[in-house]
């Protein structure tokens, strides 16, 4: 079976083309815990497959290092759309992706023949904590660390979510898939790695959630580091950025358009004035290979029933 790995700011995936290729009796989310491993399989942040759609161009599923399905990767559907190009899964410069967080629009910019970056529409931010999910207690007006009041109808922004005896300031947006934001001083120093996989495990977040650290340089630029469900600190995260954008916003930190530094390089954000958020970014491609009869018979379930 032919794969693709590519990767947009650090943050990689194993690619399988499901148009070109007849799809397998296999067990997907065990071969994406496979792949993912460094030392048995490839490597990478998860592994996505390509499929054809009846709403859209192609159709994209993602799964997590973990195995867990994941509704939308900002990252992950850059990177689809670059291979698609490349491959001539599409022709022309814009495409249509059909995801569990619904249909996403982009847009290829292009070098000469190569494709070097690609926009794409990711829809309006969901904020109801019912759409996040967020399960957050409203405190009592005051510090916010007084008994338990009621739960939040409305959005969660800067709101109190206790962890271990402390206190942390919150902010849930949904891009598709849960966020969770929090500010800290800098992000050389933020503890994602003790407290993201806390966070992202923490009751209020019913379906598990990203936590993003950010820290707010100026009106128009931040830092960020994430804890991705399900894989762990990354080097980017593309909906992640865009959560960081909207709720540094609501916070009236930024402005509606935002450079979003992480460790694997920038990406540009915009809350545009029809609602929208709009995320620009790099994508290219690592390696292409196959993956042995033999190899996937002995890690992925192939032949038995997922």
């Amino acid at each position: 079976m032919r794969f693709a790995k590519l990767h947009g700011l650090g943050n990689s995936y194993v690619y399988i083309d499901l148009v070109t290729q007849p799809e397998p009796a296999i067990d997907w989310p065990a071969l994406a815990r496979r792949v993912s491993d460094p030392g048995f399989g490839i490597g990478s942040d998860g592994l996505i497959l390509i499929l054809p759609s009846d709403r859209a161009d192609l159709r994209m599923r993602m799964f997590n290092a973990d195995g867990s399905e994941g509704e939308m990767c900002g990252n992950g559907i850059r990177c689809l759309a670059r291979y698609a190009a490349d491959t001539g899964l599409i022709q022309g410069n814009r495409l249509q992706v059909e995801t569990l967080a619904g249909v996403r629009h982009l847009e290829l910019i292009r070098r000469g023949d190569s494709v070097t970056a690609v926009r794409v529409d990711m829809g309006e931010p969901r904020l109801k904590p019912a759409e996040i999910p967020v399960n957050l207690v409203q405190a009592p007006a005051g510090d916010g660390v007084g008994a338990p009041d009621r739960l939040n109808d409305g959005p969660i922004i800067d709101a109190p979510l206790p962890v271990d005896g402390e206190i942390y300031r919150v902010t849930a947006v949904s891009m598709g898939n849960p966020h969770c934001v929090l500010l800290v001083g800098d992000v050389n120093d933020a503890p994602v790695r003790t407290l993201g996989p806390r966070i992202e495990r923490h009751p209020a977040f019913p379906q598990g959630v990203n936590v993003e650290f950010i820290q707010v340089v100026n009106g128009g630029h931040l830092r960020m580091r994430v804890w991705e469900r399900g894989s762990g600190e990354t080097y980017a995260c593309g909906t992640g950025a865009c959560a960081a954008a909207v709720a540094t916003h609501l916070l009236n930190l930024t402005g509606r358009r935002v450079t979003v530094r992480m460790v694997g390089g920038e990406l540009e954000v915009e809350w545009a004035s029809d609602g929208h958020v709009y995320m620009s970014g790099p994508c290219e491609t690592v390696c292409t290979g196959e993956l042995s009869d033999e190899w996937l018979r002995s890690n992925s379930g192939l032949g038995r029933h997922p």
